[in-house]
């Protein structure tokens, strides 16, 4: 005589593949950009699931998001590069400070602040300040 098997959830006979992969990319799509914000490493470091074994191989599984295929996803870039360090126990460590901590967010925002202003790179935003551009404006022109 077979033994039964086990009852399944209705949701789990009817649960499209799809969907369940679909889930899956969101939640690690959602994580993985997470890891561009300084302060929420420094809460996983400070609350020591940075130190876990189980933990680590899951940050070191989540590379595949550096493939441009995935990568195209990710919004936030400092992501890919905090993903990058994260696979260095010295910058697991570090993060548990608070001052590292400050150090990140800080180099993070001059990053945004001067990306665009590399030498050979035109912005399409244009100074406001006539002073700073030693233009008279063509509105104060016509009038002057």
């Amino acid at each position: 005589m077979m033994a039964p098997e086990p009852a399944q959830s209705p949701q789990a006979t009817t649960e499209d593949p799809r969907a369940s992969n679909r889930e899956k990319f969101e939640l690690e799509l959602e994580f993985v950009q997470s890891l561009a914000n300084p302060y929420y490493l420094h809460n996983l470091a400070q609350r020591n699931i940075l130190d876990q074994p189980a933990f680590i191989n899951y940050l070191e599984y989540l590379m595949y998001w550096k493939e441009k295929d995935y990568a195209r996803f990710i919004r936030y870039p400092h992501a890919l590069h905090h993903l990058d360090l994260l696979q260095h126990a010295r910058f697991r460590s570090e993060m548990k400070k608070d001052e590292w901590r400050e150090y990140l967010n800080q180099k993070q925002y001059d990053h945004w602040r001067t990306w665009r202003d590399h030498p050979g790179i035109s912005s399409n935003v244009a100074p406001t300040d006539p002073q700073e551009t030693g233009v008279q404006s063509q509105q104060n022109a016509s009038f002057g």
